[in-house]
């Protein structure tokens, strides 16, 4: 007797990965909505009665806590996108993450409610956490599965983007309430960007619900041969390739989280806490990041996921060197251009290609598992704590930054170090 697939509407590739696209970008936008409020709302907000040091220290605390919570979202959301499916999944993540930043966006601030302002927030951020480190498996694997052979990093890049595409919206929204609003930015508007996020959930599900599994996953799901417990058969079966995938993220995120996140802080102590230079370079990255993340993902097609891992990993210490001197000079025009080479040359290299290698990876009965895990745990240890790590290594440096980029070349070398290990995969097949 054989086994049949049930038949359904055909989703193309360009229409997996545009939906995959929009739906990351839309929770992409509610985590670095977070990450932009951090470096400029929570601090005075939630963390009033401390010092200054001490403020920014609670404040990117808060921000490390939703990386911590990605890993326990990447093992719930691995075992049922490796046995239910990949769309039901990131249906729930973009629910869960469109509820969580709704509820930042009403919550009282400390001088209305006291400690219980921060908990809350400690709260919300837990369950967003929860969401993206169930969002970007499911969305990776419905783009590079659908993808045709020979086109994966081209296809899988358009995941990638909605990182720059969220982060572009994140960025230019709060920019625009904190221009208009002035003065009345810190007692109310701040909420706007948050309540925005309802309707573009809503939006986000529309587009979600017409997707479906690739033919791939649909098969192995009909012949029932999915795996029982895909998290422990791929940390049994696989485990170099899950601490190889952990390693390629640690320079990655570490990289984009102190030029877009912590930046935003550093450049308050040279140009003054009402400038806006750091929200403009981040928007004018993100936006050359729509063109830039695919074009590295094309040539990872074209010479291997490899070559522009190798080249980003180590370039990226000479990328954070040039934003620090950008930084300490005073010019606005140097730091943006920093920032651009930092994100679109550099970061850019190793994320346009991540998507397709994280997915070549691993075998089909665990490639959301195995991806998810690899792409959360390198998420945690590494950007989620890079800002807390970044301001308190600033003032053990007695305020000079040079502490920071130690640290950022020993993640470079460790990622480094896994590029060079890792399997080359872009001629290879799904398995």
């Amino acid at each position: 007797m054989t086994t049949t697939v049930p038949a359904a509407p055909r989703t193309t590739p360009r229409s997996a990965a545009l939906g995959s696209m929009i739906g990351t970008t839309i929770e992409w936008y509610d985590f670095y909505l977070y990450a932009t409020a951090t470096a400029l709302v929570f601090k005075p907000l939630f963390f009033p009665n401390v010092s200054s040091t001490a403020g920014t220290l609670a404040a990117f605390g808060t921000y490390a806590v939703g990386f911590g919570a990605r890993p326990v979202g990447a093992v719930i959301s691995g075992h049922l996108g490796d046995r239910v499916g990949r769309k039901a999944v990131l249906v729930g993540a973009l629910l869960l993450m469109g509820i969580a930043t709704t509820a930042i966006g009403v919550l009282p601030t400390y001088a209305q409610a006291g400690i219980l302002a921060p908990a809350l927030l400690v709260v919300l951020r837990l369950l967003q956490g929860l969401a993206v480190g169930a969002e970007w498996g499911g969305a990776a694997l419905l783009s590079v599965e659908h993808a045709t052979p020979g086109r994966r990093g081209l296809f899988g890049s358009f995941t990638q983007l909605g990182s720059s595409a969220g982060m572009l919206l994140a960025t230019g929204v709060f920019y625009l309430v904190r221009t208009i609003a002035g003065d009345a930015f810190l007692s109310w508007a701040w909420r706007l960007p948050f309540l925005l996020s309802l309707v573009l959930v809503v939006v986000g599900l529309v587009i979600r619900l017409r997707l479906t599994d690739a033919p791939v996953f649909a098969r192995l799901k009909a012949s029932g041969e999915t795996a029982r417990l895909p998290v422990v058969e791929v940390l049994r079966t696989q485990p170099r390739n899950v601490v190889l995938t952990t390693g390629l993220r640690l320079s990655q995120i570490a990289l984009f989280v102190l030029l877009t996140t912590y930046s935003l802080t550093y450049l308050q102590t040279t140009f003054g806490r009402d400038s806006a230079v750091g929200l403009v370079a981040v928007m004018v990255a993100s936006a050359i990041g729509l063109v830039s993340t695919p074009l590295w993902g094309y040539l990872s097609d074209r010479f291997g996921r490899r070559p522009p891992y190798l080249f980003g990993s180590l370039a990226g210490i000479v990328a954070l060197v040039l934003f620090f001197l950008a930084a300490d000079s005073g010019s606005a025009v140097a730091v943006v251009l920093a920032i651009v080479f930092g994100v679109n040359v550099v970061h850019d290299a190793m994320y346009g290609p991540q998507a397709a290698w994280f997915g070549e990876l691993f075998d089909t009965r665990v490639r959301y598992s195995g991806a998810s895990l690899g792409y959360q745990i390198g998420a945690v240890l590494s950007g989620g704590f890079a800002p807390l790590i970044a301001a308190a290594l600033l003032v053990a440096g007695d305020g000079r930054p040079w502490l920071i980029v130690a640290y950022f070349a020993g993640l470079a070398v460790l990622t480094f170090a896994c590029a060079w290990f890792a399997r080359e995969t872009n001629s290879e097949g799904l398995a």
